[in-house]
């Protein structure tokens, strides 16, 4: 089981009308160590950093986050009331990856936060593996071409010449891909077989 956050130090933006519910709220926050900011403007990161933001997904408005959708540096925690399904879809659409409903009680903020957090980090983890997978299928080309240069070059069947280029590439600690890629351009030998 993973460990929960420590949120001491980070900054929360509450995009929400000033009130009760948000002052209830940034006490709360206050507690567990994080500096809120209350506002119902735009959000400007470069203005107002934030490593967390909590928005009234009852009124909030396409627009106001200066990213786009699927684009969340930061967890979103969506405060909302409306069981309708089109302020639940904008608030997925923000990329909200917790709920805290209104009227805000102290008890449903943290485990809000935890959830955003660990959520968010595991999609930001999803994406950069997903990236590197991609990058990886795009070059498998080259891979290609390099067991066909060494096929030719060292008389082998393509399984044999795979296998040493494999053999290089795990002990040079490099990716096939990458070692392909210096076998083609000239700028790594071809593999000693044997």
């Amino acid at each position: 089981m993973s460990r929960p956050p420590v949120f001491a130090g980070w900054r929360a933006v509450v995009l929400h009308r000033p009130d009760e519910g948000t002052d209830r709220l940034a006490r709360q926050l206050s507690l567990l160590g994080l500096t809120a900011c209350v506002q119902w403007s735009a959000l400007d990161l470069a203005a107002t950093p934030a490593d967390l933001i909590l928005v009234d997904a009852d009124q909030g408005w396409d627009g106001l986050f200066p990213w786009e959708a699927g684009r969340t540096p930061v967890p979103i925690v969506a405060l909302l009331q409306s069981e309708a399904p089109g302020r639940i879809a904008w608030a997925l659409d923000q990329g909200a990856t917790a709920v805290i409903a209104k009227p805000i009680a102290a008890s449903a903020v943290y485990p809000a936060l935890v959830l955003a957090a660990a959520v968010h980090a595991e999609r930001r983890s999803n994406a950069a593996r997903i990236g590197q997978l991609e990058e990886r299928v795009r070059l498998r080309p080259l891979v290609h071409a390099a067991v066909r240069t060494i096929e030719d070059a060292r008389g082998l069947d393509e399984a044999e010449a795979y296998r040493a280029l494999r053999r290089t590439a795990m002990r040079r600690r490099l990716t096939l891909e990458q070692v392909a890629a210096e076998i083609l351009a000239g700028v790594a030998p071809l593999p000693e077989v044997g």
